[in-house]
């Protein structure tokens, strides 16, 4: 029989790794290919592409994010051919599983939990003699009715072979995001989360797992991500595996890591950030609510003083960047109370701050308590909640304003100094921020279009325009700075208006030329030519001293010449900045 397992990731860069667990358990007793597709690939593609692998059985690995779109290939795939044999598995349909029997009658079978063994022994049976009713944590049918079989015990996780030898992985390796996992099951009881449902924490072996992060880094690998729930739950497991990275690492890997991070000790963050390379890891750290209260109820274990100690340590040592996530929706946090939490968070400048919504996911405890909070959520995947008792469906509408500007604007990192400026100069909080433009911005049906990276200036100019703030010049002055930096080359147009006469730029230009420690040291230290400084250079005029903000973080509103250098042999921009008097010439509109 021909086997074949596949999925549809979320992103082309994605890779699967239970795949590749599947395929390594199974193998050498059975030859099975792997088949990757993405949740935007049509559907059609999909089945055309399985079709011409001929499979005799074909696996699908399910989650909230692919559940629908797996189903149709499947529908389409049992038209085509009626014989062949279909197996669902993964966490989405783990739990609940009648009614994914009754549901997707496509699927002969459903993989229930852990799926390695289940697999194997499945296969077993339908190459032998066909005694489902043996095979322990699978559900079918029988006489039209169904059988679900008791899962089985925990596979001994240090047995395990590895999933990364696949010679047809190789060429991929450095272009896709690589997934590994050291261990399985989380220690705590968040009753929103999948994680809690298992009890207990267990190892792979862990020269094993160092074995395959070798292999991966010598054959190509650029971004490794660890899916163990709490990577650090045990700090001399944690400390020994970063000290593998340290020493071991190739140059331009990255590693990716879920850490709780109240229980992470200050000698470990000082370890990482004396001895980690910047930018060799990366940690993603789920706050989800700040709210003590709210915390209890979903039984989440959370120190936020002692997370704000890790995260600012992280911070200020300048090595690792931080992804933080809060989950919008959770019980008793209405609207304010979720405004205090994206504050509080918000206030740490992560790296990333992910607002994300509250899924109620089949199996968890939350979902099971769903009636109680008056929870009207998405019958489909994702399972997204609409509203409860304490947030209607108005204030999720508003929350998601927040969330599309936050992103557009703030993960992006296209203006960072703006951002940082109307949060702290011109806003009583940064939420406020987010949510007037948010809300602007879906009422002026922006959030229907496309947008360049001049249209978001454009439009947040626009904005600002409709506040009415005394200090307006200054906005845009910070604009025009994130604007500057974050070009790669010396931009053509500008999304504003030149107001600098020729002869006025022409005479800061000589300046620099004839006196060149006017605009600091370090732009002495370049040495520019004057072909160099007119070709590869913009000047503007700031309506406030950069330099003097820039050391001390106050406003002096004394005119400032901004040089933006687009250094063609470094590949990097450069910022220069002098007070407009230092050049003896007023400004001149």
């Amino acid at each position: 029989m021909n086997i074949v397992v596949s999925t549809l990731n979320a992103k082309y860069i994605h890779t699967s790794l239970a795949l590749r667990c599947l395929k390594a358990y199974a193998e050498p007793d059975y030859k099975v290919d792997m088949a990757e597709y993405t949740i935007k690939d049509p559907a059609m593609n999909i089945v055309t592409d399985l079709y011409k692998r001929n499979p005799d059985i074909v696996g699908f690995s399910c989650y909230i994010w692919n559940i629908e779109e797996t189903i149709k290939v499947a529908q389409m795939l049992k038209k085509i051919n009626p014989e062949l044999i279909i197996i669902f598995g993964g966490p989405e349909v783990t739990y609940d599983v009648t009614h994914w029997l009754e549901r997707i009658p496509e699927a002969d079978f459903i993989a229930i939990g852990e799926g390695e063994e289940t697999f194997k022994q499945l296969l077993d049976e339908l190459h032998g003699e066909r005694q489902f009713e043996n095979v322990s944590g699978v559900a079918f049918r029988k006489e039209g009715k169904p059988v679900v079989n008791p899962q089985r015990n925990k596979i001994d996780l240090r047995e395990m072979p590895s999933p990364f030898r696949f010679e047809e992985d190789r060429q991929e390796l450095s272009k896709r995001v690589v997934y590994i996992e050291t261990s399985r099951g989380c220690p705590f009881s968040c009753q929103f989360c999948l994680s809690s449902i298992e009890v207990g924490v267990r190892y792979f072996d862990r020269e094993k797992v160092k074995e395959d992060i070798r292999y991966l880094m010598d054959n190509g690998a650029r971004t490794i991500k660890f899916v163990d729930r709490t990577f650090n739950i045990s700090r001399s497991y944690a400390m020994e595996m970063f000290q593998f990275l340290i020493d071991e690492h190739r140059e331009g890997t990255v590693f990716q890591f879920e850490i709780t991070a109240d229980i992470m000790r200050p000698e470990v963050i000082q370890f990482l950030n004396d001895n980690a390379p910047k930018g060799l890891f990366r940690f993603e750290i789920g706050v989800q609510s700040t709210n003590d209260a709210v915390n209890e109820l979903v039984k989440r274990k959370q120190n936020f003083k002692k997370l704000t100690r890790t995260v600012t340590m992280v911070k200020e040592g300048g090595k690792i960047d931080q992804h933080l996530d809060l989950i919008a929706g959770l019980p008793d946090e209405d609207y304010n109370s979720f405004k205090n939490t994206f504050n509080d968070v918000f206030a740490l400048r992560p790296e990333e701050l992910q607002l994300g919504f509250l899924k109620m996911l089949r199996g968890t405890g939350l979902r099971l308590s769903a009636p109680h909070y008056n929870y009207q959520y998405m019958d489909q995947s994702p399972y997204e909640i609409l509203s409860n008792n304490v947030l209607p469906f108005s204030d999720v509408v508003r929350i998601k304003h927040v969330e599309d500007i936050l992103e557009k604007f703030w993960n992006d990192h296209r203006m960072d100094e703006t951002i940082e400026f109307l949060v702290e100069h011109c806003y009583d909080t940064p939420f406020d921020f987010f949510q007037n433009f948010g809300t602007y911005w879906d009422e002026m049906g922006w959030v229907r279009i496309g947008h360049q990276l001049e249209d978001l200036f454009k439009r947040l100019r626009q904005y600002i325009e409709t506040e009415n703030f005394s200090n307006e010049e200054m906005i845009e002055g910070f604009m025009k700075i994130d604007y500057l930096q974050n070009q790669k080359h010396k931009p053509r147009k500008p999304w504003w208006d030149d107001k600098v006469e020729k002869q006025v730029r022409s005479h800061y230009y000589q300046q620099m030329l004839a006196n060149p420690s006017i605009m600091g040291q370090a732009f002495e230290a370049e040495q520019l030519a004057e072909k160099e400084l007119y070709k590869h250079t913009v000047l503007e005029i700031l309506p406030f001293d950069y330099m003097y903000y820039k050391q001390t973080g106050k406003i002096n509103e004394q005119p400032s010449v901004l040089l933006a250098y687009y250094d063609q042999k470094a590949n990097d921009t450069k910022l220069y900045s002098a007070p407009v008097e230092a050049f003896g010439l007023p400004v001149v509109s």
